[in-house]
Formats: structure tokens, C-alpha cells, sequence
């Protein structure tokens, strides 16, 4: 049975010596109770939980899956057991305010925690997780009694939330939305239509689920700007927070999905359900941005999370199954052959996992920080504080979401493809990541959206290019500063033409869209893998420097620890960076090539 072990080491690596996540804590409003000592605790404790009671229910989790009869949902086996030891533990209210019961540490706590979780199970972690957003939707948008009815429960664990966006005839497109509102004498109001592709809709873990659900009013206006949002119960709750009879939200049935099988993903109806309005009518969309944006970074934690558990599960499979001598000669002479490690292709597929697990957590640990930040604000209900330092962590979202998740469903293949023919048997677990890891890239937001939003809303439209030319201020700022540093000069050259090269692609985009829009969408996937690529150079080579440092003045790893970070550096800079000089060759390519072939014309069938 596969099994997990939290990457610890390199969590505090990243932690400790690349952010300085003391320092970070220390002088964040209500972070000075995250002491390294709290902070280290609490990791131990998450990390014990998720080997011990996560993981051993990951694969049984999986091959049950979830069950359906007379219109409730039931979990696998062991599930609502670890669920409940989830909510003993005190994990759901980790990073939220004390006045709600929670513990009042930062933010960035939660998406650690979650990462373990994800990695450990992602199945379960989906139950927990969509919680979050939907508490930090009532804390920002909701007023004092939804607050006091709602938050106390949802931090404690005791319900748990959703959020129900998509319908039958729309996803993406929320302007074609067609469940309806209509308003009560009592000011609720009732909610009727369909809702699908709901994840954790249903199920018996907690006595109550929270619906966060768009909709329309009946006077609303066309398209986008006429949706609402709703605070919707399973069941009906009192002023008091007491939970009375059922709601009429019935589950119409589950999905059988290709993976995270153990979540309930659930097509809701809900026929005359009450709910109540939370925000301004009409404005339900930007509302619920609160909520996306939160749970996209989620997905990009998973990205992480299935890149990490594949390379866990395929490097001992290396070290330890036989195959063939290694093409310079034997290197275990004793044996029948050598190990796989020895064989130079099965040491690339191993550290392209293992740089973009890595790399991917360190572009997660750094975003963690500017959502502490942006949680301040949500906290103190300090719009401007929130906007701030939200439109700071919008360009990153979809690099994060999109970038992070394609490069994990990569990892995740390369771990059965190191396993061979056993990769696709079952017993041995590195098909599920992969199979959980395809989703990743598709809920949430489709890489093509990501896309979209990353060089459409946030550089194009946003910005005119300033968040790419501040983020390459900062590699230049880097650069600057180490290029004395004669092991450093290396990333510092390639770091520095890449920054130049990202500004410019984005200013050659710029120009050619006023001309031609189609540009836009034509060039969107490329310069978000771009930008990617980039990214995760810059946070190598961050990386790459303060290893350099330890081994030179001392640090909390041994020397080996601070030199295999080097040499996947290395091999980062040299083996997958240049992937982006084809997105950028690409990006730049007449849009006729895509859009000039009739709709007619793709089969000839």
C-alpha cells in the first residue's frame, strides 16, 4: 500500500531560511502567536495526522468510492472516523478568528495544513477545503448576523460549506445562470433550479452543509451583472445558529468520475430552498470572486501535492527494482542488475518531479505570505486592505492554478512511467495520482481560462504590462544583487534574459491584439506557460543562492540537503527552462494559423 511522508525538511526549508516566515509572522496584525516553536508543533502534529489516519484511507477511499441511496450521500469507510478526528483536532478553525472559535493564526498556516492534507488524501481534503472559501465569502461579504449564525459552526467543523456555481447549461459562462430567487415577507428568500459539478454537495460527515449558490433575482438584468449570491443550508438554521428542518436541497444523483472518487460530486436541485442574500443584489459574481479565488489556490496546493506524492511513491520503486546495467559500467556488481536510479532517463523523470514539487511549493510558500496579507483585511473588514493585496495575489493565481496543476498532472505520469507496466496496476497506487491529479486542471477554472484571465484580464486589460514589469523588477533586483556571487552567475545570466524577454513578448502581445483580438486567445496558453516557466526559474534560483550561502556560512541541513537543492537547480535551468523559448516563439505566431480553418472544414469524415 503506497504510502506518504510529509516533506518536513523542506517545508521549514522554505519556511525558515528562503521567506523568513519569522520575521513574516512577527510583524503580521494577530501573528504573534505563530512562534517558530507554535508553528513547528503544529507541522509535527498535521504531519502525524496525515501519515497516520490520511494516507492509509487514500487507496480503499478510492476504490470504494462514494455511495448514493434514497437521496443521501454516504463516504468510504474510515472517512467520517478521520473527519471527526480532523474536527477534535481543532484543523478547520486553524487560521480563523478567535471571536468565531478559531485560533486566530495566519492564513498561510491553513494552505501548509492543506497541502499535507492534499497530498496525504486528496479525496478527503476536498470536504474540509471547500469550506474555506466559503467561510471567508460570509466573513467579507456577510453582515453581523450571518456572521454570528454561520461562522462559529463552519469554524469549529460542525457544517461544512460549497459553493455552487455551474449549471447544466453553463460553467464558465455564469451569464447564462438561470436558477432563480424570489424574495420572502420574511426577507429570505426561495431558491429554485439546478445546480452541478457540485464537490462535497453531499455527505455524512457533519450535521450541516452551507451552500454558497449564485442566482437570480426576478428583476435582475441580463448576464453577469444580474446574478446574486445566496447562503443556502442543507438545513434550515435559527437566528441562534440551532438546526431545524431539512431545506428542500435534494441531491438528483452523484458523479462516477475518472478520479477523487472518494469526493462526492453532486447535481443539486433545489426546489423552493430557502436562502438568504449575502452582499449587494446583483453583485453575486464579484462576491463570489472571494471564494474562486480562494479555492483556485487550493488547486494550485494540489498540483503541488500530486507531484510530491508520485515522486515519493516512484523513487523508492528506483532505488530498489532491477533492470539492465547502467551504460557506464556495473555500478552494484553484486546484484542481477542495477538499480533504475543508475539509468540516466529514469533520473530525469525523477528530477522533473522533483523540481516541480519543490519549485511549485516555493511560488505556494511565497503567495502564501501576500494571502496573509489579504486576510488582514478580510479579518478587520478592511475592503481596501483585502483589495490591495488581492489584485497583488491576482497575478499570481493563475500562474498558480494553471501552471502549477499542468506540471503536477505531468509529475504524476512520469511516476508511472518509472514504475513501467506496474505504474498501471492498481496495487501499487501510482495510477490513482494520476487519475486524481487529471481534475486539477479542469475545475476551478480550465488552463484555457487561467489562461484567459492571467494575459487577458490581469497584464492586457488590468494592468497595460505593469504586473510583468514589476514582478521582472523583482528578478532584476535579484539579479543585481548576486550576480558578484560567481556561483550564482549562471542562473543570473538566464534569470536576467528571460525577465527581458517576458517583458518584451508582453508589449510584442499588447500591440498586436489592438490590431487583431484574436490574439489574445491564440497566445494565452503559450505565455501562461511562459510565465510559469519564468516564475519558477526565479524561485529556483532563490533557492539555488541561499543553499550556496548555507553551505558556506552553516545552516539548520546537513551540506547534502543544501547541495541536492543546487543540482536541481541546475537541472531545472538546464533540462525544463528551455520549454519557454517554444512558448515564446509560439506566443508570437499569426493567429491565422489557428483561426482561419472553417468550423466545417476539421473533418472530412
Amino acid at each position: 500500500m503506497p504510502t506518504y511522508k510529509a516533506p518536513l525538511r523542506d517545508m521549514r526549508f522554505l519556511m525558515n531560511e528562503v521567506f523568513d516566515y519569522p520575521k513574516h509572522y512577527a510583524n503580521l496584525p494577530g501573528g504573534e502567536d505563530a512562534t517558530p516553536d507554535m508553528v513547528d508543533a503544529i507541522l509535527e502534529e498535521c504531519a502525524k495526522y496525515c501519515e497516520e489516519v490520511l494516507a492509509p484511507i487514500n487507496q480503499s477511499g478510492d476504490e470504494e468510492g462514494c455511495h448514493f441511496a434514497d437521496g443521501e450521500v454516504t463516504t468510504p469507510k474510515g472517512f467520517k472516523e478521520a473527519y471527526n478526528q480532523y474536527v477534535a483536532g481543532g484543523w478547520q478553525g486553524l487560521n480563523y478568528p478567535t471571536k468565531f472559535g478559531g485560533q486566530g493564526l495566519p492564513m498561510s498556516m491553513g494552505l501548509l495544513k492543506a497541502e499535507m492534507m492534499g497530498t496525504a488524501n486528496w479525496s478527503f481534503t476536498m470536504y474540509p477545503g471547500l469550506s474555506l472559501g466559503c467561510m471567508n465569502t460570509i466573513m467579507l461579504h456577510g453582515d453581523e448576523q450571518q456572521k454570528a449564525t454561520f461562522m462559529p459552526a463552519l469554524v469549529e467543523g460542525r457544517w461544512l460549506g460549497t459553493m455552487c456555481l455551474t449549471e447544466p447549461q453553463c460553467g464558465t459562462d455564469l451569464g447564462q445562470v438561470k436558477t432563480k430567487a424570489e424574495l420572502q415577507a420574511d426577507g429570505s428568500y426561495k431558491l429554485s433550479g439546478t445546480k452541478i459539478f457540485i464537490s462535497a454537495g453531499d455527505h455524512d460527515l457533519c450535521e450541516n452543509i452551507v451552500h454558497i449558490v449564485l442566482a437570480r433575482l426576478p428583476d435582475a438584468p441580463a448576464g453577469t451583472r444580474g446574478i446574486s449570491l445566496f447562503i443556502v443550508p442543507k438545513f434550515n438554521v435559527d437566528a441562534d445558529g440551532n438546526v431545524g428542518e431539512r431545506n428542500p436541497v435534494n441531491v438528483g444523483s452523484i458523479e462516477h468520475k475518472m478520479g477523487i472518487r472518494a469526493s462526492a460530486t453532486c447535481v443539486l436541485n433545489f426546489d423552493g430552498a430557502t436562502g438568504y442574500l449575502i452582499g449587494p443584489p446583483n453583485k453575486g459574481l464579484e462576491c463570489m470572486f472571494t471564494f474562486m479565488n480562494t479555492a483556485r489556490i487550493g488547486t494550485a496546493v494540489q498540483g503541488v501535492a500530486h507531484a510530491e506524492q508520485s515522486f515519493q511513491g516512484a523513487l523508492p520503486y528506483a532505488k530498489e527494482r532491477r533492470s539492465m546495467r547502467a551504460l557506464t559500467g556495473k555500478k552494484e556488481p553484486d546484484q542481477v542488475a542495477d538499480s533504475l536510479i543508475h539509468h540516466a532517463d529514469v533520473r530525469r523523470m525523477l528530477l522533473t518531479q522533483k523540481a516541480i514539487a519543490e519549485g511549485g511549493r516555493a511560488m505556494i510558500y511565497f503567495a502564501a505570505q501576500l494571502a496573509d496579507n489579504m486576510a488582514v483585511g478580510i479579518t478587520n473588514g478592511d475592503k481596501e486592505t483585502y483589495d490591495f493585496w488581492d489584485d497583488k495575489l491576482g497575478f499570481y493565481t493563475p500562474i498558480l492554478k494553471g501552471v502549477l496543476t499542468e506540471l503536477g498532472l505531468e509529475a504524476a505520469n512520469l511516476g508511472m512511467q518509472v514504475f513501467g507496466g506496474h505504474g498501471y496496476i492498481k496495487e501499487h497506487g501510482m495510477e490513482q495520482y494520476a487519475r486524481d491529479a487529471r481534475i486539477s486542471t479542469l475545475y476551478e477554472g480550465t488552463t484555457g481560462i487561467q489562461a484567459l484571465d492571467l494575459l487577458g484580464r490581469k497584464v492586457l486589460i488590468g494592468s497595460r504590462g505593469k504586473v510583468v514589469r514589476e514582478f521582472t523588477g523583482d528578478i532584476a533586483k535579484f539579479c543585481r544583487s548576486n550576480v558578484a556571487n560567481s556561483s550564482m552567475r549562471p542562473f543570473v545570466w538566464e534569470l536576467t534574459k528571460i525577465a527581458t524577454q517576458w517583458n518584451y513578448l508582453t508589449v510584442r502581445i499588447m500591440l498586436q491584439a489592438r490590431k487583431d483580438r484574436d490574439m489574445v486567445g491564440t497566445a494565452s496558453n503559450d505565455f501562461l506557460m511562459y510565465s510559469g516557466y519564468a516564475m519558477l526559474a526565479y524561485f529556483w534560483a532563490k533557492m539555488a543562492a541561499v543553499a550556496f550561502d548555507k553551505l558556506e556560512n552553516g545552516g539548520a541541513e546537513e551540506p547534502a540537503f543544501y547541495e541536492a537543492k543546487i543540482q536541481t537547480a541546475e537541472f531545472y535551468f538546464d533540462r525544463i527552462l528551455p520549454r519557454a523559448k517554444s512558448h515564446a516563439e509560439g506566443m508570437l505566431k499569426p493567429t491565422s494559423s489557428i483561426m482561419n480553418m472553417k468550423a466545417d472544414h476539421f473533418n472530412f469524415s
